[in-house]
Parts: C-alpha cells; sequence; structure tokens
C-alpha cells in the first residue's frame, strides 16, 4: 500500500513541478499533477499485472491525454499545458541513459536493445495522445450527429 501511495505522490509532484517549469498558469498546476499522476497509476497498475512497458506506455499516455482534454474543457486552457507535464512521469529517461552509458563504454551491443526499447516506448506514448485525439474527436461527432 505505502508503494502505491509513494508512487502516486512522486509522479504528481513530478507532473506538477515540469508545469512549472513549463511556465503553465498556477491555477492549472495541480490538474497537470493529476494528468501525470494518471498515466503513471496507469502505467504502473498495468506493468505490475505483468503487462510490457510498451503497451502500459501507451495505455498510460491515452490516460493522461483524456485526462488532459477533461481539464482542458474545465479550465479552458490549451491542452499542450496538461499533457506535457502529464507525459513527464511516462518518459524512458531511465532506459535513454543506461544506453548512452554503454555508448560511452564502447558498448554498443548492450546499448542497442536499451535505445530500441527507450525508442519503442516514447513513440508509443506519442501513439497513445494521437488515439486519444483521434477518439476525443470521434465521440464529439458522434454526440453532435445525436443532438
Amino acid at each position: 500500500m505505502s508503494y502505491m501511495l509513494t508512487q502516486f505522490v512522486m509522479s504528481f509532484i513530478a507532473a506538477a513541478g515540469f508545469g512549472i517549469i513549463f511556465n503553465a498558469p498556477r491555477k492549472s498546476l495541480v490538474s497537470c499533477g493529476v494528468c501525470g499522476t494518471v498515466g503513471w497509476m496507469v502505467f504502473r497498475i498495468m506493468t505490475d499485472q505483468g503487462i510490457d512497458a510498451v503497451q502500459a506506455s501507451f495505455a498510460g499516455a491515452f490516460a493522461v491525454a483524456l485526462a488532459g482534454h477533461g481539464m482542458t474543457k474545465y479550465y479552458r486552457a490549451p491542452i499542450i499545458i496538461f499533457v506535457v507535464a502529464g507525459i513527464i512521469p511516462l518518459v524512458p529517461g531511465g532506459a535513454a541513459y543506461d544506453a548512452m552509458r554503454h555508448i560511452v563504454s564502447n558498448d554498443y551491443s548492450g546499448a542497442i536493445p536499451l535505445a530500441s526499447k527507450a525508442f519503442i516506448i516514447s513513440g508509443a506514448i506519442a501513439m497513445g495522445l494521437v488515439f486519444a485525439e483521434v477518439f476525443v474527436q470521434l465521440a464529439s461527432r458522434i454526440r453532435e450527429k445525436k443532438a
């Protein structure tokens, strides 16, 4: 239980902290933290269940984008404020760092799998954001047709 609470708090701090770095409006910093927490908790729960990090990153980014759309409507602010801060906990910085460390040590055979994994996870994050945008657009068109 304390493990999940720690994950929750740290992902909130990371996302809200990057909201500060990116000059997000003060009133939206908590929402930036919430978006990051939503995405990270989806990722963490899925990886704890044995699901690969690529699929979990996709789902986490999808959740961040959906939460960002909700925050956009509530705060009447651009979605980029929430999504950029929200995906920060999902970024595979550790794998990228380890890949670079192997490259600097001339261990290219060790670097290739790490760099590939970081690249694929980054692509999954981008795809999660895109798919969420398409999902929201389709839902709004369906809603407009019914009205």
